[in-house]
Order: C-alpha cells, then structure tokens, then sequence
C-alpha cells in the first residue's frame, strides 16, 4: 500500500563536500591541513581511562573553553564550542535569522550558507562579489535579517581587513553579524577583538584547517555574552551532549601547542608563496589568498578539462561547474612536495 506521507517531507538539496578518495593519491581539494597534529593529541588521547569514556562529556567543554578564552583574552563566557565551525554556523543559522528581511551574504562564498538558509527557512539574499571577486563594504548597509562573510572567503582566498569588518558591523547594530574566520590562521588579524565592542558580533573559527584536526570536529564562536547565551539555548534545546570527550581532550591539547601550531602554519604560509609563483610561471591567474588553498585560472585548457585531467591522474583538487567561477580551480596548499608534484602534472597537460 502507498500512502501520501512524503507531502510532509522537507526536501534541500544538500551542500555537497569534497571527494574524500581513497588509496594513493594527492588530495588537495578540501583544504585539510598536510601536516599531522602536534604530537601531544594523539599522547593526550590515548592518556584518556576507559572510565572517562564511560561517562557523558562535559556538557560545557570547561576546560577547552577556558583555554579558549585565556588566548582570545576574553571571558568564558563569551566562548561557544560546537562539533566543527559547521555545527557552529548551523546554530547560529537557527538562533540568531529570524525575522521577515533576508539574510546578506555573497554570491560567490562558502556554499553551506544558502543550504542552512533553506533548511531553515530563513529569507536570504546573496550579494555579488566585484570582477575581482571582492567584497565591497557599502553592498552590506541596506536593511537586513543578518549578514555573514567568510573572511578569508571561499573559495576566493581575498581577505577584509578589520576596518572594513567593523565597518559593516557598525552599520547594522539590528542585525547580528557573522564573520566566519575558518581561514584567518593563514593570513589577517582575526575580529574577536571587535566583540568588546559590538555586541552584535559573532566569530567564528575551526581546529580543521590551522591545528590539523580536521577528524575531531572542533569548531568555536566568539561574542557578547548574550550572543553566546542565546546560541547555548538553542544548543541544549537540540542537544545537551555534543562534543565527545576525546574531541575536547584533543582539542585542548592541540591549543597548548602553540609552539607546534606556529611551525606548521608558517610553513604553509611558505609553501601557499611559493605555490602562487610557480602557478603563474605556468600561466595561472590568481587571486591574492590569504588562506590555505588558491583559486586559480588557468590558460590554454578549461579548469574543468585541468580539473578531470588531474583527476585521472590521482591528484584532486576542487572545480564548480557555476557560472561565476567554473573557469577557475581550488587548490589546497599542500606539502612542498605534493604541490612539485601538481606543478609536474600541469606542465605536462598545459
């Protein structure tokens, strides 16, 4: 028998990730981190007793989130800890746009936020980048729901400087401000500062990119304590128990390391520099990133033809088949060594 039970359904399209393939290959197409975690991860993980694991989490994450809030040099309470910045964003998505005006964001960004939006049912309203995909400051000061940027953003790499975040914070002291700071690790001054200021503002930043802990699924949001207050409720009404216990022991023991975390941003840093020129000597257009992957042009074939090409030949990198920006490539910053390796490949297919 067949009923009419799917006119209930809610249906979205979801946000479609990277490929995670298997076996050996050069995988530089969803910007994870090639260096392992600091070492003291994987000792503090295996440190934790068969009768902690026995137990619920801390529902608060005290530990991590006291850490958390002694770097940052704000208070704990002005910190919230999610199960990877995407939980985080999810949250923040639910607690914080619910009016009748849109919700801002640009049109070529982090494709996740249009997919929460729906899913959400929440109006929203994407704003196009410039010809060089930037974001101009001015586009973001009509009346809104709300406003996120992704800063860096993706997958373009282009980076606001703080003036020009505050500048739109500012503007919309009715709406709650968003900055998702995933990439802010690899170059630019991070906005927690400004949340003295404004409490209309909410940061947000990842352990998977810059602390190589893509697999523990540790993401964390700065604000006004009532921003955070807010964002908890909503939270505990939807789970009272989500960060697992080897996640925040890791996490935490990942944040202690900043010495570890200093040497394998700087050499990504190094190698993103070294990266920029060789793709241009290759004939590459690029856009300035200040993240951990480049957003790249090529010339003589389509990146489409240079996306399957690569593909077929075990190195992956990122390509959408969007009008905006399907002549363009993503390319995670890897190793020294798996990038010589993509530098290889092109010259032979270009």
């Amino acid at each position: 028998m067949s009923g009419n039970w799917e006119r209930g359904v809610r249906r979205v399209v979801p946000y479609t990730p990277g490929e995670q393939p298997s076996g050996d290959v050069i995988k530089l197409n969803t910007n994870e981190n090639p260096y392992p975690p600091s070492p003291k991860v994987k000792a503090a993980v295996d440190a934790v007793s068969d009768g902690r694991l026995r137990l619920y989490p801390d529902t608060v994450c005290r530990e991590l989130t006291a850490e958390l809030a002694a770097q940052a040099g704000v208070e704990p309470e002005q910190v919230f800890i999610g199960v990877g910045s995407d939980d985080v964003l999810s949250m923040a998505f639910l607690t914080f746009f619910n009016t009748d005006e849109p919700v801002l964001f640009p049109n070529v960004t982090y494709s996740f936020y249009d997919v929460w939006a729906k899913v959400y049912g929440i109006k929203y309203k994407t704003v196009a980048l410039d010809k060089e995909f930037r974001i101009h400051t001015q586009d973001y000061f009509e009346k809104n729901g709300g406003i996120v940027i992704a800063n860096p953003n993706a997958p373009t790499g282009i980076l606001l400087g703080l003036e020009e975040i505050e500048s739109i914070v500012a503007a919309n002291p009715d709406s709650v401000v968003i900055i998702d700071e995933a990439y802010i690790d690899f170059g630019g001054k991070s906005a927690v500062g400004l949340t003295a200021r404004y409490e209309n503002l909410l940061v947000v930043q990842t352990f998977s990119k810059s602390r190589s802990l893509a697999g523990l699924r540790i993401g964390m949001a700065y604000g006004d304590k009532k921003l955070i207050k807010y964002l908890s409720d909503v939270r505990f009404s939807v789970n009272s128990y989500t960060m697992n216990t080897l996640s925040q022991v890791g996490g935490l023991a990942a944040l202690r390391d900043r010495e570890y975390f200093e040497k394998t941003r700087a050499e990504i840093i190094r190698v993103r520099e070294y990266s920029k020129a060789k793709l241009e000597e290759l004939g590459f257009s690029l856009t300035d990133s200040a993240a951990n992957f480049l957003f790249a042009k090529p010339s003589g074939k389509t990146a489409g033809e240079l996306f399957s090409a690569l593909k077929a030949r075990g190195i992956y990198v990122r390509w959408w088949d969007k009008p905006e920006i399907s002549d363009r490539l993503r390319i995670t910053v890897g190793t020294k060594e798996q990038m010589d390796a993509l530098f290889a490949a092109l010259k032979e297919l270009l």
